[in-house]
Formats: C-alpha cells, sequence, structure tokens
C-alpha cells in the first residue's frame, strides 16, 4: 500500500491513460512521471543540502504546477505552495518563511518579485528557455533522498483570514489518507476525471483534488483559475466526473443565468468545505450530482463528516475526541438548547471553540512558526480557532471563528448563526456579518454585507419583513446597518475577508441601509455611486 506521494506516482509508471488535460494539451502518466523526474533531476542538481531543500511555486493551475509537485515527491524536497494573490512585503515574507532557495514562476507573476527583499532565493521561469535546457540537459542521480510517510510533502500557507499566514507542514500520509479515504467513500477509480480549479497553493485542491487524483490514477482537468461561467463549459467539455471547492464557489455558479439543461452534463460529485447549507441542495438539484459538504482546514487536526444523517446546517458528526470547549475555563460546552421558535437559548454557554481534546491530530505544526504552534496547542489539546456548538444529538454546528463573536447590548452574538438565517433569504448570494463599535462607545453594532443574487432585487422593506419572518433570530441580531455589495473582498480560497470590510466602516459606495437604533425599519442612507 502507498506510503507516500512517491509511491503514488510510481505505481501509474507505465499507464498511458490521461493525467493531465489542459486546454488542448494531454500529458499521460507515463509522460508525466518520467517529465517530473527529469525536472527532479534539474531541481536536484541545484539545491545545497546544507539548507532546507524547500522550492516554492508561484504558479496558476497549469501542468507545470502539477510537475512541480510531482517532482517534489520524488526528489525528496519539499514544495512550498506560494499564494499567487499575495503582494508586496506580505509575498515576500511567505517566500522567507517557507526557507525557499528556488522559486519556480512564469511571466505572469515573475514581475510582482522585481525589487523584494527574498533572501538567498534563485528565481526560474518555468516558461524560459533557460528552464526548457535544465530540464533538457538533466542526468537522474543515482538516487533521491527518500522520505517517509510522517515527512513533509508541501508547506501550506492558511488562508489568513484573520492575521498572516502561516505554513504548515502537511506530510506525505496525510495527502494519501485523505486520496484514499475520498476515493473509497465515493467509488473514485482511474474513470474519474477530476476538475482542479482551485488554487494549488491550498490544502483542499491538494487533499481534496490532488490526493484523490494521485491514489486513482484518474484525469486531472486544470483549469488555470477557478470561473463561474467556465465551469459547466468544462465539465462538458472535458466530462468532468467529479470537482473540489472551498468557500463560496457553489454559490458564485448558482448565481449564473440557470438554463434548462443544466442537469445534462458528467459531474457525478462535488467535495469541499464552507458552503453554504441552502446552496449544497440547490446546486445538487440543478446539475444532477450529490454534494458532499466537510468541515476543512490545512491543520487537519480535526476531524468532523456529514453523513445522510446530519441535519443540513450541521457539519456533521466529529471523530472521537473533537468536541466544542470553553476557551476560558477550559471545560465542555453544555449542548445547545432551543425553544419552540427553534432559537438558541443557551447562546453564551453553548458555543465554544472546536478542539481536539486527543491532541494534534495530522497537525504536523507550523513551519518557522513555534508561537503558533504552541498557540494551538495547549493542554493537551487542538484548538482549532473556530466557534461552534453541539446539539442534544452531538451534531457540530459553525458559528464563525474566535474573533467573530459580537455583544450588542449586553448579550453576545456568534455572527455564523446571524449569516446562516439572512442567506435563508432567496435574494441574497453571499453575506458577511461582522461589527463596527457601537457609537455610544459600549459593545458592537451589527453590520451585513450583502451580495444579492444577479436575478434579484433587495429592498429595505422586504428585507425587513423578512427578518420579521425568522422567529430564531435574536431582536438584538437585526443589523443595525446593511450593505449591498456587487462583491465582497476574499482571498484567493474564495473565503470573505471581513477585517477589510470592517476597515472600511461606513465609507463605502456601495448602497447603506440603516435601521433605527430601537426599531426595525430600514431607511437608505447611501443610495450608491458607481465607482
Amino acid at each position: 500500500m502507498a506510503e507516500t506521494m512517491r509511491d503514488l506516482l510510481l505505481s501509474h509508471h507505465d499507464s498511458d491513460r490521461p493525467a493531465i488535460k489542459f486546454d488542448d494539451e494531454v500529458i499521460t502518466w507515463r509522460e508525466f512521471v518520467v517529465g517530473s523526474k527529469r525536472r527532479a533531476s534539474a531541481i536536484h542538481a541545484l539545491l545545497n543540502d546544507d539548507r532546507p531543500r524547500h522550492v516554492g511555486t508561484l504558479l496558476d493551475n497549469v501542468p507545470e504546477i502539477m510537475f512541480a509537485l510531482a517532482a517534489g515527491a520524488l526528489g525528496g524536497y519539499v514544495t512550498a505552495g506560494i499564494n499567487t494573490t499575495r503582494r508586496g512585503e506580505g509575498l515576500a515574507r511567505d517566500i522567507r518563511t517557507a526557507d525557499c532557495q528556488i522559486l519556480l514562476t512564469d511571466g505572469r507573476y515573475a514581475p510582482l518579485l522585481e525589487g523584494l527583499d527574498l533572501g538567498d532565493v534563485r528565481i526560474i521561469n518555468v516558461a524560459s528557455d533557460e528552464w526548457d535546457d535544465l530540464v533538457a540537459d538533466a542526468t537522474p542521480p543515482s538516487f533521491f533522498p527518500e522520505r517517509g510517510a510522517r515527512d513533509p510533502f508541501m508547506l501550506i500557507f492558511t488562508s489568513g483570514t484573520s492575521g498572516n499566514p502561516k505554513a504548515v507542514r502537511v506530510a506525505n500520509s496525510t495527502v494519501v489518507m485523505s486520496g484514499s479515504m475520498l476515493a473509497d467513500s465515493h467509488g473514485l477509480t482511474a474513470r474519474d476525471v477530476f476538475y482542479l480549479s482551485m488554487p494549488t497553493f491550498h490544502s483542499n485542491a491538494i487533499l481534496g483534488g490532488v490526493g484523490p487524483a494521485w491514489v486513482t490514477g484518474g484525469t486531472m482537468v486544470l483549469a488555470r483559475r477557478f470561473s463561474a461561467s467556465r465551469f459547466l463549459p468544462d465539465v462538458r467539455r472535458y466530462g468532468v466526473t467529479y470537482m473540489n471547492y472551498v468557500g463560496k464557489p457553489l454559490a458564485y455558479i448558482l448565481d449564473t443565468p440557470a438554463q434548462p439543461d443544466d442537469a445534462e452534463n458528467t459531474l457525478r460529485l462535488a467535495f469541499g468545505n464552507e458552503a453554504a447549507s441552502k446552496d449544497i441542495p440547490a446546486f445538487a438539484e440543478r446539475f444532477g450530482c450529490k454534494v458532499s459538504d466537510a468541515y476543512g482546514s490545512t491543520e487537519l487536526a480535526i476531524i468532523v463528516v456529514r453523513t445522510e444523517n446530519s441535519p443540513l446546517q450541521s457539519i456533521g458528526e466529529p471523530f472521537p475526541g473533537v468536541a466544542v470547549f470553553d476557551p476560558f475555563t477550559g471545560t465542555e460546552c453544555p449542548r445547545a438548547e432551543y425553544d419552540d421558535s427553534g432559537a438558541i437559548t443557551n447562546l453564551d454557554e453553548c458555543i465554544g471553540e472546536l478542539v481536539n481534546t486527543e491532541g494534534a491530530g495530522f497537525f504536523s505544526g507550523y513551519y518557522n512558526n513555534p508561537d503558533a504552534t504552541n498557540e494551538r496547542l495547549r493542554d493537551g489539546k487542538y484548538w482549532s480557532g473556530d466557534l461552534a456548538y453541539r446539539d442534544a444529538d452531538g451534531y457540530i454546528f459553525m458559528a464563525g471563528r474566535t474573533g467573530d463573536w459580537l455583544r450588542v447590548d449586553g448579550e453576545n452574538m456568534a455572527t455564523g448563526i446571524i449569516e446562516e438565517i439572512i442567506l435563508r433569504h432567496p435574494a441574497v448570494s453571499r453575506a458577511a456579518v461582522y461589527s463596527l463599535p457601537d457609537p455610544r462607545g459600549v459593545g458592537d453594532q451589527i453590520v451585513a454585507a450583502l451580495v444579492p443574487r444577479h436575478d434579484a432585487h433587495l429592498t429595505p422593506e422586504g428585507f425587513q419583513a423578512f427578518l420579521e419572518r425568522q422567529d430564531d433570530l435574536s431582536p438584538k441580531a437585526w443589523p443595525r446597518w446593511v450593505r449591498l455589495a456587487e462583491t465582497l473582498p476574499m482571498t484567493a480560497t474564495n473565503k470573505i475577508l471581513k477585517r477589510e470590510l470592517q476597515s472600511e466602516g461606513l465609507e463605502t459606495r456601495d448602497e447603506l441601509w440603516e435601521r433605527a437604533e430601537h426599531g426595525h425599519e430600514y431607511s437608505t442612507t447611501s443610495p450608491g455611486v458607481p465607482a
């Protein structure tokens, strides 16, 4: 049984099935493995063994990114996925943090590196004659350094929604295990066609896309970047049967104009994390497929799985040891209690931090950041930074990040619960709930930034009427301000950057509504000015 990514690759060495499809290019598994060996040899000759054997990639989803990942697996060095949306000092910081000796990039991203303090890094343009010559002239060494199952395959940075991204050590065994579990649980085989449109510098693409594709020897269809409008044409063009996603892609796709033949396609399964509960059945029905949404994080220290019995709003059932703890008392939180309307009556007590009480799980620590590692691993537990609660049956429900607690008129609120309620509105595609300081100087006031569906129209009166019908919405959880936006600031992995919204305050060209301090009526304070 394969234990490393190298094992997986070599098991397909003699296969002439397609490994990669990109535009009109087709690369077989045999060609993929041979080409990766040559690239591994070229890199091996350039690495200094007195320094960490780390090679960074600053590339879109193009064939060279797959070759780079495979070359790292075969060559026994660590690939560091560098976020292509980072700029300036943030980009330089990530490259330095990862201790990259070499950075593979192309003409699209090389200009971003000019003038940056990258340390002692050799930059190689993989679209250049220099790289072609290095690969063509490469002589395979007699051996490559061996890598064990627990040795790192990659350094993958966290999304950075709550601070500077941190580089997570992702072990070979973690990717192999994830790919094997997905293949086994969903019946994936070499006949499946995997649509890889999420960025390969993120764990979802590696654990949910590359992993099962390498396990099965299926075909990887590369989309340079995610595009909602290109999704269905790509599925039909390449015969895609499986896609992975993270964040809001389902919402983006659902916000494209529906056609009567949308379900006439080859897609069988969409697997991912963080889809809104209303988008899961809507996507499955519209495109005639199954959607499997699970809790996920780059650290992979906590596992929660959905089953057919899980409530739709829940992320599912926790593995043994996973619980919700009060971070201040270090004790487990009581289960949520509900009134007849479905509102939680013990919000202050039942919401806590999602933890692994048995330790780090598959988390191997953050590279070059012991303080952040120690912050996650306290008192023999892994603390996720995610707010959650459990119902009487033990199912887990998300409530936001630890920084998403609000306090309004002396009452604690969790933004995730408010967002889930607002997203019930059929005209709302995406929503972000966050806080601004109460003008009176005490506590918070709630802001809801909403992106309406392309074919919908929201009015202050209609939104007020909708909130009045939500019996489980606390009167204090009504947003003081509502911002109507065409888009929301996002990370490269489709997660909303609330800190950017908070930094803007009420200074926006978007349409803005305000609710009277002691009433329910909304009035327009800013009609929205075209940018």
